[in-house]
């Protein structure tokens, strides 16, 4: 929101403050590998935490894909995300800021009784000048650990 201050607390996110759009690529055993397009947008709400919106889209006719929202808080140098996917898992993580890197770790995935089972996620993502690159690692359907998703991201626009 423009003109909202940043709360204290998360002053040390304000590199993530804005939308960013780029591209980004997928693969898991389970499904064919797949690239996309994207737009995050971390915006200040005033309170101890960072909005958050993502979605996806496919590059070659623009459908709809992924999609997930979500807040970002700060404990000192401990980062804790939770985000909301609408294929029905729900997904709290926590871990370290270092800067302007952030490591991530599930502390807890739920999901609806018709969601495929994910255990666990992790994310990195770091940012340097106008450029926000991102890892996703995820447990899910029995598979272990392993590489889900990658992006960059160009800054497309400052938050005011």
């Amino acid at each position: 929101m423009t003109g909202t201050p940043l709360h204290a607390d998360v002053a040390p996110l304000a590199f993530l403050l804005g939308t960013w759009v780029g591209e980004g690529k997928g693969s898991y055993p389970t499904i064919a590998p797949f690239a996309y397009g994207e737009e995050v947008r971390f915006w200040r709400v005033g309170k101890p935490f960072v909005a958050y919106a993502q979605r996806t889209w496919a590059l070659d006719d623009g459908r709809p894909l992924h999609a997930e929202s979500g807040y970002w808080r700060l404990t000192g140098d401990r980062v804790e995300l939770v985000l909301a996917h609408p294929t029905g898992v729900a997904e709290v993580t926590e871990g370290l800021l270092d800067g302007t890197t952030i490591a991530l770790a599930s502390t807890s995935v739920t999901r609806t009784s018709s969601a495929k089972l994910v255990e666990r996620l992790e994310r990195d993502v770091r940012v340097v000048g106008d450029t926000l690159t991102y890892e996703v690692r995820m447990a899910a359907v029995g598979e272990a650990v392993q590489f889900h998703l990658s992006g960059e991201l160009t800054r497309a626009a400052r938050e005011r």
